[in-house]
């Protein structure tokens, strides 16, 4: 199938990361993933939820929203829905599971995810830029002395793949998403092992060697976002993980 911007099946959009986007953040991004455009943003709270109150534990946590005109047709502001609790959830699950929690200390990192273009991905687009900010936040951190080594655990990639008009794509550009037959998001951690797999038969049911196909293609993607990562967080990297 000839994809609309001349990309191979197995070709990631051209993606681009800018740290540092907000200068009143403890960590920030503006991720662009073809035109899908987020800004992350990471903030530092000295409170915890209740349940980790005296825990010594800390906690990460996301929120998730869409600007008015981020689409073709305006949005209602803030308005609250099944599928943004949904996004901020996956986003926050994502996060956590590449946090060491007990060595953040009894605080809360908030990862704000704000859509202000969206091409499709902006879910997976979000995981990858919350990254990123919350990187920069932990570093932030360790270096005035507030955290030690090892707060992040592992790296952390997601990407879209889907069965449209019976061919295995990778990232998923809103025009391919509104057609697929098959639609999955895929988070997955740099060690390789999968922290989430949303996947659904939008219009038939799937194989297991689709399955197969779908995740194999995730991972090829996941990994090249993985090794880009690897050259922005370099210098952080070599000190918070």
């Amino acid at each position: 199938m000839k994809r609309k911007d001349q990309r191979l099946s197995d070709q990631l959009r051209k993606l681009n990361i800018e740290r540092g986007f907000m200068k009143n953040s403890d960590g920030s991004c503006l991720i662009e993933i073809g035109d899908t455009k987020v800004i992350c943003a990471a903030s530092v709270d000295r409170n915890v939820p209740l349940f980790l109150r005296n825990s010594g534990q800390g906690w990460v946590t996301a929120e998730y929203g869409m600007l008015p005109r981020s689409t073709n047709k305006r949005m209602l502001r803030d308005k609250i829905t099944g599928r943004r609790m949904e996004i901020q959830r996956l986003i926050g699950r994502s996060l956590r599971n590449v946090v060491n929690l007990n060595k953040l200390g009894e605080r809360t990192i908030w990862i704000d995810c704000d859509v202000i273009q969206a091409d499709g991905g902006t879910r997976t687009a979000s995981v990858v830029g919350g990254f990123i900010a919350l990187a920069d936040c932990v570093y932030g951190l360790q270096q005035q002395g507030k955290i030690g080594e090892g707060c992040i655990c592992d790296l952390l990639g997601a990407i879209s793949v889907g069965v449209v008009k019976g061919e295995v794509l990778l990232d998923l550009s809103y025009h391919e998403d509104s057609r697929a037959d098959v639609d999955m998001n895929v988070v997955m951690k740099g060690s390789g092992e999968f922290i989430e797999v949303q996947g659904t038969g939008e219009n038939s049911s799937f194989s297991q060697d689709e399955f197969n196909s779908l995740i194999d293609l995730a991972r090829k993607g996941i990994n090249e976002i993985i090794e880009l990562q690897k050259q922005l967080l370099k210098t952080e990297l070599a000190n918070i993980l």
